[in-house]
């Protein structure tokens, strides 16, 4: 498998730039990344932001874990190498749309540290948000939305995050929110605030 273009493969500079994007769009493109186990409450904050910066007039965009894997990521499994294509992918799909002027909604368990920082170096600085939807294993297993955590007990699913797969906390995100804990009018408010709002 091939890590980079080939020899031929040459990058063209476009006419339209950044900032004429920035000045036609009124706004600065960027990405908000929640991150955190699986049921912590990634989508619903993601969507609830969604909902409150686009009745704002923000120009927005949601990429949802499990929609992508529908389409663009439909390829991958579970295994480590696909969960760090997964977020490779959806990284440069976020980017493009950021730069494009978007304020690109991210909702993904992206569940290893380097994966992260390796989109946090992608973006100009402050253009990149992390937010640690930091929600207690107990809680999100409690919930257990989508049946998940019970299929892993059971052996229906091997590697699942958060119990025979590590999830690595972000040393030093932009916010900090665990759902189990605030209600989500609450955390909306500190999102909208975080973002200008």
């Amino acid at each position: 498998m091939s890590t980079g273009p080939g020899s031929d493969v040459r990058w063209h500079d476009q006419k339209v730039t950044t900032q004429m994007r920035v000045e036609a769009m009124r706004q600065r493109g960027g990405c908000i990344w929640f991150t955190g186990l699986s049921g912590a409450g990634k989508s619903t904050l993601a969507n609830a932001l969604d909902v409150a910066l686009h009745a704002a007039g923000t120009k927005t965009y949601l990429l949802d874990g499990d929609n992508l894997r529908h389409g663009l990521c439909r390829d991958l499994g579970m295994s480590e190498a696909d969960r760090v294509e997964n977020i490779r992918r959806v990284g440069e799909v976020a980017k493009l749309m950021a730069d494009a002027g978007l304020l690109v909604l991210c909702a993904f368990i992206s569940p290893y540290r380097r994966d992260r920082d390796r989109l946090r170096e992608q973006f100009a600085p402050g253009a990149f948000v992390e937010v640690h939807v930091a929600t207690p294993l107990d809680s999100c297993e409690e919930r257990d939305p989508k049946g998940l955590y019970r299929k892993a007990r059971q052996g229906l699913i091997r590697d699942f995050t958060g119990l025979d797969s590590p999830y690595e906390a972000p040393l030093a995100p932009e916010l900090v929110i665990d759902t189990s804990r605030e209600p989500l009018d609450s955390s909306l408010q500190r999102l909208l605030v975080f973002c200008g709002r």
